[in-house]
């Protein structure tokens, strides 16, 4: 049974291919799920946005980070490590899709405390089956933990 609620459940996208943002978007809007998506074009912005969230003191931080490695400037796994690093982020799952398939890759992302490390499907019936799966099991089957309040701790 998928998590139906109110307040939308807020994801953050680290994504910088526009179509990529946009088909992701349309299938978390396809499902049950109350879902707010906040889209960080790369790795900068990525960080930005949460660790600005922390010091303003302004929102709950995100349920969840979906992370591509291969971003403009600072890359994904850059961003994985200093996400895992920070005691304000470090408890946020993050799940790496990216077209990436390369063993060092997986293990690097592992190493830094990835929660997840899916390849980005070729096909839009696999694309869809994966975006799925990463809602019936990250917000139906696993329990998160609650997002931090920007102010206090976990």
């Amino acid at each position: 049974m998928i998590r139906v609620t109110e307040k939308p459940v807020e994801v953050l996208l680290v994504e910088d291919n526009p179509a990529e943002v946009r088909l992701i978007t349309l299938l978390f809007q396809q499902t049950k799920l109350n879902c707010k998506i906040a889209n960080a074009k790369d790795g900068e912005e990525a960080t930005d946005y949460l660790f600005n969230k922390v010091k303003n003191k302004e929102a709950l931080s995100p349920e969840l980070i979906i992370l591509d490695l291969n971003l403009p400037g600072k890359d994904g796994r850059k961003v994985l490590e200093e996400i895992k690093e920070e005691p304000s982020t470090r408890r946020i799952p993050v799940l790496i899709l990216t077209t990436s398939q390369a063993a060092e890759d997986i293990s690097r992302c592992y190493e830094l405390h990835a929660n997840c490390y899916i390849t980005k499907p070729s096909d839009m019936m696999r694309y869809n089956a994966v975006m799925r799966s990463i809602e019936e099991f990250w917000f139906s089957t696993a329990e998160l933990p609650l997002p931090q309040i920007a102010r206090g701790g976990w």
